[in-house]
Order: C-alpha cells, then sequence, then structure tokens
C-alpha cells in the first residue's frame, strides 16, 4: 500500500503488485508447511517444535518450504528482483522501512525457524546456501557500478550485505551467527541513513539520477557530510559498525570453508569500490549550476531524524561488546541446540 499509494513515479503500481506476488507467493509455501507440522505433531508452539523430533527426509521437505519464503525477504538471488524496484519506487519512509525491517525477516526467519527447528536439513543445504550467497555478492557489487539512480544503488548493496548475513547464519558456529546479527542491526541503520540522505535530496529536486548532483558539497556541507560517514559505514571501514559484523562472519565463514570465506571478501573489496564511488559522483566533482543553485541545507527536524541512525553505527562500532554481549548465551544455545559443532 505503501509504494502504490505514496509512491514517487508512474511504475509504482507495478512495483507494489511485484513486490505483492514475489512475498505472496513464497509465504504460501510457507503457510503450508506449518499446516504440514500442525497436523504431524498437533501444535504450533515453538518452545514444543524445538523439542520435536522429525526425520531428515520430513525436515528436508519443510526446510524448501520455509525457505522459499524466507529466500524472498532475504532476498537472494535470483528471487531479488522486486527490490531494487519497490525501492526507486517507494517514499523516502517506505525505503527505510523495508531497509530496516523487512530485509531481516528473511534472515531472522532462519535463524528463529530453519535453523534450530531442522539442523540436520540445514546441515545438507549449507553448501546451496553458500553458493546462492557468493553469487548473490559478487553479482550485486558488480551490478552497482553499472546503476545511475541513487536509490537502486542502494538497494542492490543491500543484497549484497543481505547475502553477507546468510554466510555467516550458516556458518553454524558462534563467531559466523554473532557477526550476522551484529551486520543485520548495522545494515538497518546505515541503509535507512543513506535512503534518508537520498530522500533529502529528491524532495527537493524531484530526481534520483546521480549526474545531477556533482559538486553539491558547495553548496550545502552538511547533508554530504552524513551522507560521507553513512558511505563509510556501507563500506565497512573499521571503527564503523558494519566492519565487525563483517569480521566476525568472516572468522566464522573461514572455520567452515575458506573459499567462501575469500569469496566473501572479495565482495567487501567490491563494496569498498561502488561505496566511494557512488560519494565522488554524486557530491563531489563539478557543480551543475543550472540545477543546484536552489539547495539549502537540512532544516531542525531532518537533522533531528539523521542523528539516531548516525549515534547508532558510531557506537556499535566503537562499542560492539555491548551488543555482542547480549546476545552470546543466544547464539550458543542455538549452536549447542543443533550440535553443529
Amino acid at each position: 500500500i505503501t509504494i502504490g499509494v505514496w509512491g514517487s513515479r508512474q511504475r509504482k503500481i507495478r512495483a507494489a503488485y511485484q513486490f505483492s506476488l514475489y512475498t505472496s507467493l513464497g509465504s504460501v509455501f510457507m503457510l503450508l508447511a506449518i499446516l504440514l507440522i500442525f497436523f504431524q505433531t498437533g501444535t504450533t508452539d515453538l518452545q514444543i517444535l524445538l523439542t520435536t523430533e522429525f526425520s531428515e527426509r520430513r525436515q528436508i521437505f519443510l526446510w524448501i518450504a520455509f525457505f522459499a519464503s524466507f529466500s524472498v525477504k532475504v532476498p537472494m538471488v535470483p528471487v531479488h528482483i522486486w527490490l531494487p524496484e519497490a525501492h526507486v519506487e517507494a517514499p523516502t519512509a517506505g525505503s527505510v522501512i523495508l531497509a530496516g525491517i523487512l530485509l531481516k525477516l528473511g534472515t531472522y526467519g532462519f535463524l528463529r525457524f530453519s535453523i534450530p527447528m531442522f539442523p540436520e536439513a540445514t546441515l545438507c543445504f549449507t553448501p546451496f546456501i553458500y553458493t546462492l550467497s557468493v553469487i548473490a555478492i559478487i553479482y550485486t557489487s558488480l551490478t552497482t557500478l553499472r546503476q545511475i539512480d541513487l536509490k537502486k544503488i542502494i538497494a542492490y548493496s543491500s543484497v549484497a550485505h543481505m547475502n553477507f548475513v546468510t554466510i555467516g547464519m550458516f556458518s553454524l558456529n558462534i563467531q559466523g551467527i554473532g557477526g550476522s546479527i551484529l551486520l543485520m542491526l548495522s545494515h538497518g541503520l546505515v541503509s535507512s541513513a543513506l535512503f534518508l540522505c537520498v530522500g533529502f535530496l529528491y524532495d527537493r529536486h524531484k530526481t534520483r539520477l546521480v549526474k545531477y548532483y556533482g559538486g553539491s558539497v558547495s553548496t550545502m556541507p552538511n547533508p554530504p557530510t552524513i551522507f560521507f560517514f553513512s558511505t563509510l559505514a556501507n563500506m565497512s571501514l573499521p571503527g564503523t559498525s558494519s566492519s565487525i559484523g563483517e569480521f566476525l562472519i568472516l572468522v566464522g565463514a573461514f572455520q567452515i570453508n575458506s573459499l567462501v570465506a575469500t569469496l566473501a571478501a572479495l565482495g567487501m573489496i567490491l563494496g569498498a569500490a561502488y561505496s566511494p564511488w557512488l560519494y565522488n559522483r554524486a557530491v563531489l566533482g563539478n557543480l551543475k549550476p543550472n540545477f543546484l543553485h536552489k539547495f539549502s541545507d537540512p532544516n531542525g527536524r531532518e537533522v533531528t531524524i539523521f542523528l539516531p541512525f548516525i549515534v547508532g553505527v558510531a557506537r556499535m562500532g566503537v562499542h560492539p561488546k555491548v551488543f555482542l554481549d547480549r546476545m552470546h548465551t543466544s547464539v550458543g544455545n542455538l549452536v549447542q541446540h543443533g550440535k553443529f559443532h
């Protein structure tokens, strides 16, 4: 509804239908799996189901059904097509909700349901998840370099980051899962801040094409500063929240599969390539005088909106122990329950 009613362009209805179609079809399989679980066990109580042992064959069937739903929400390749279009057409608030909440539902579903309920099937499909995630990271990172729309650039980078999360999550060790949760939190803050920056620009000039914003730093110093900080966090610069999560994910992945970890690290390098490229083209360079002469700095309301995201990213980057300590027991119990390592 948010995309279809308050979207910014004529293709908003198509984007809304595409979003609804992908998510609804995926959810149908999950619903069927839940019904099957209920008919077999007589309950949908998660605590009881966590102690229920399903046969390996039944686990595989149920895991695939849950995967069909969660993979769309992550999103994983090839069911990621809806995300860039949805972000482009959605209003700024819609993009923030998509990036900060909706994209976390898939990885949360894996963590909350698929991994603890179906541990044998999870081990069986881990190579499959690794393959899809590595393909998604490299493919979307390269695709990002070809985009000219600010929102599409951030959307494709979000796909890469969320597939980095799945690599850590399916490493099935404390470092990988802990890093995945931290990166989920970080991505929600960083990508939301980037979408707010783009929304700030769009509200003033009704375009998101990168070519129109070169040299904007000379006319409005404050937004480029916020954009610069968010870009550094998006490329996982040490000292920002994303760097801690991605480092832990690599540590966890190296313990399981060094090739996957190496390819994931390549994705980090590509991220370090497209993030400065985005900032350079959107903020630095030659001023477009016919387009930017009416630019103004953000007002107090807009600065207040930005502030919590910036503080959150800095706090997680400088002092991540607070967050890691809170999740350590739960992550340890998950790994121990599944008897993964």
